[in-house]
């Protein structure tokens, strides 16, 4: 005799199963302050700019290369930020992408003392690079910006993302005539070096 925990389930054979019902998902509360700020970049730009989240003292923003110099002028401007704290860079081998972030912060305005926008933008990533002399370029946020100058001279030498118009291009930690992959890509290999 079967105990009734393992009787197979008695459905007729004309009838489907009923799911079981999902628990009713509550919305998330946004910060009201944040939302604040992703509200005002988005209503200004629209859709050239996608918003990828906005947490407490946290909105990260997604822009194509072509925008992210206007986008960060209005967050300069208009938002009150006047410095980016880092610049870090992502790269993206399968997609043929390397993202660049960076983390803008304000020293003037004592409301924003917390929060940070995080500005991420792609550039097209090349198999074979020639940092400067191949399509992995992005506007500089420098003349935006004057904290970025060594970031993204970092970023040029780590990830070959040559940045057009940024005053010194040079390379900043790796010997000048370095003529290997950039170190930060996963396809750099240093074994036997």
């Amino acid at each position: 005799m079967m105990s009734t925990e393992t009787q197979p389930s008695q459905v007729a054979p004309n009838e489907k199963p009923v799911p079981p019902k999902k628990p009713e998902e509550t919305p998330v509360e946004l910060p009201v302050f944040e939302k604040g700020l992703s509200d005002k970049i988005t209503g200004k730009f629209g859709d050239k700019v996608e918003v990828a989240f906005v947490i407490e003292d946290r909105v990260r923003i997604n822009v194509g290369r072509e925008n992210v110099h206007d986008v960060a002028e209005f967050i300069r401007d208009e938002l009150n930020f006047d410095h980016v704290e880092s610049v870090s860079g992502v790269d993206f081998p399968k997609e043929k992408e390397i993202e660049v972030v960076y983390h803008i912060g304000s020293y003037t305005d004592s409301s924003l003392s917390r929060q940070i926008i995080v500005l991420a933008t792609r550039a097209q990533r090349e198999d074979n690079p020639i940092p400067g002399q191949d399509a992995t370029k992005l506007p500089t946020l420098r003349d935006i910006f004057y904290s970025v100058e060594f970031h993204e001279r970092e970023i040029f030498e780590m990830f070959g993302v040559f940045f057009e118009g940024h005053p010194d291009n040079r390379r900043l930690l790796l010997p000048e005539d370095w003529a290997d992959l950039p170190p930060l890509r996963k396809d750099f290999d240093s074994r036997g070096r």
